[in-house]
């Protein structure tokens, strides 16, 4: 069997779906008797019942399912089949497979940004150091780089539903490639199926279309990986440290060593790196899969083209670490005062206090940095007299800031909590960020449950479409034995 044609679970589903809207459409436009229509409706309905609670025993091949159809139906079960091919089954299965994962996954990433919003809410006073190159740069609060995160994983968000727009769109009716000579109204199937619009051209919707669709998906999910990566690899580097300020509850997050007692493996975050790497290859290999392949091939077409799984897995298990991640404040503040990462701020406040060039104030600062560290000392440790001699040397002029200021401008909290520019980690910019994308979560959250909304009325009003074309046949029957009783 074509792998285009393999499908199980949700896909066999669909294909129940669409064999309804089919059946609907093909009726609609008289294509197939209210009569005949009404005996395939029955067979339909009764091979599902048949099913229920158990293993399907025919894949969502139309050619694996119609056999069963025949043998309820008879003959004319075939009919359900005018104006469309597997081509087109096919493509519209991947599709259905495709947004159902996509809703999916935006719910398991807005849980994991619900833990990740809640936790930076408790950390706006929270200084811990910052890297670039991966050596401490600034120090910054843990609510700012939680935040940055979030405003990350939010971008990942948007491009999901812009995925889902994109995906949302109905290709039944196409048949192979040409539509057919029967006058099936594709956009009366696309709505039954809950598809927001067509894709149009019918070569497109069934050989072009699930290329791309699919492609941006697992691009989407691609990224998603990297950013997710990134942070299991910035929490696991604190690990490095003897006494790390981040570190995760002891538990189903955390391992300990076979062999050494005293080891507390980070058990979570690795399994959270290693994950999100084969996502990344999975996705990867979505494109590799369609790269070089003629249109009309098989290869690329399968019914769930972008599985969900490993996303849904790797989201949850990031929800999971940033609900049992323990801070320790104090060990982070510590962690900046070891090293030298306030002194940025000295050149900033000799131009703005004295008027210093920033260079001079620049060249000085390092100046002020190697001394210190070639002696052991951090940078709160070095006498005021020698920063002032320091200076004298390396300007030519008289210290201009005394003691106290030189303090002051050297100190994590001036620094982080004395930020002017918007986005930066001074607490009413991370109270403001915080609301805003407190807001951008609500409303990510309230686009899922429309899209779920939308899609269960338009299952509804299939449902309700098939058992009127089953109603029909009842009121004929109905109506055939009393005028024979009367005849009589």
């Amino acid at each position: 069997m074509n792998a285009s044609f393999r499908g199980g679970g949700r896909s066999v589903e669909f294909l129940d779906q669409i064999n309804k809207a089919s059946l609907v459409a093909l009726t609609d436009a008289g294509i197939v008797s209210e009569d005949i229509a009404s005996r395939i409706a029955a067979g339909i309905l009764a091979l599902i019942r048949a099913e229920r609670g158990k293993p399907r025993q025919w894949s969502a091949d139309y050619l694996d399912y119609e056999p069963k159809l025949l043998a309820a139906v008879g003959a004319d079960a075939s009919r359900l089949h005018c104006g469309r091919s597997r081509q087109d089954i096919s493509a519209t299965i991947a599709r259905m497979n495709l947004r159902a994962g996509l809703l999916d996954e935006c719910e398991a990433l807005a849980r994991a940004r619900e833990a990740l919003l809640s936790l930076a809410s408790e950390h706006t006073r929270t200084i811990a150091p910052a890297y670039t190159h991966g050596v401490q740069a600034q120090p910054t609060t843990l609510a700012h780089y939680l935040l940055a995160f979030d405003d990350a994983l939010t971008r990942s968000a948007c491009r999901l539903r812009a995925a889902y727009r994109h995906v949302n769109q109905g290709p039944l009716g196409a048949a192979a490639l040409t539509t057919s000579s029967f006058a099936l109204d594709r956009r009366r199937l696309a709505s039954l199926l809950g598809f927001d619009g067509l894709v149009e051209n019918a070569y497109d919707a069934n050989h072009l279309a699930p290329v791309d669709t699919s492609l941006e998906v697992a691009a989407v999910l691609g990224i998603a990986a990297v950013q997710i990566g990134q942070f299991a690899q910035d929490l696991h580097a604190q690990y490095a440290a003897p006494e790390p300020w981040m570190t995760l509850q002891r538990g189903e997050l955390v391992g300990v060593s076979s062999i050494m007692p005293q080891k507390r493996n980070p058990a979570a975050l690795e399994q959270l790196r290693v994950q999100s790497s084969m996502l990344l290859g999975e996705m990867q290999a979505v494109s590799l899969m369609a790269h070089n392949v003629r249109s009309g091939m098989f290869d690329y077409r399968a019914y769930d083209p972008v599985p969900s799984g490993r996303a849904l897995a790797v989201f949850e298990l990031l929800r999971k670490i940033l609900g049992g991640l323990v801070v320790d404040k104090a060990r982070a503040l510590a962690e900046v005062h070891a090293d030298y990462s306030t002194a940025t701020e000295i050149a900033d406040a000799l131009l703005q206090r004295a008027d210093v060039p920033f260079r001079i104030g620049h060249h000085f600062a390092s100046a002020l940095t190697d001394y210190g560290r070639s002696r052991h000392l951090s940078l709160r440790e070095i006498p005021y007299g020698e920063a002032a001699r320091l200076y004298e040397a390396t300007a030519s002029e008289a210290f201009p800031l005394d003691a106290q200021a030189f303090a002051e401008v050297t100190s994590p909290e001036y620094m982080v909590f004395g930020r002017k520019g918007t986005g930066g980690p001074q607490i009413p910019e991370a109270e403001r960020m915080l609301a805003r994308q407190r807001g951008e979560l609500a409303a990510d959250l309230a686009w899922t449950q429309s899209c779920r909304a939308h899609l269960s009325s338009a299952e509804a009003q299939l449902e309700a479409a098939v058992a009127a074309i089953v109603d029909r046949r009842s009121a004929t029957s109905t109506t055939s034995a009393s005028n024979s009783e009367t005849t009589s």
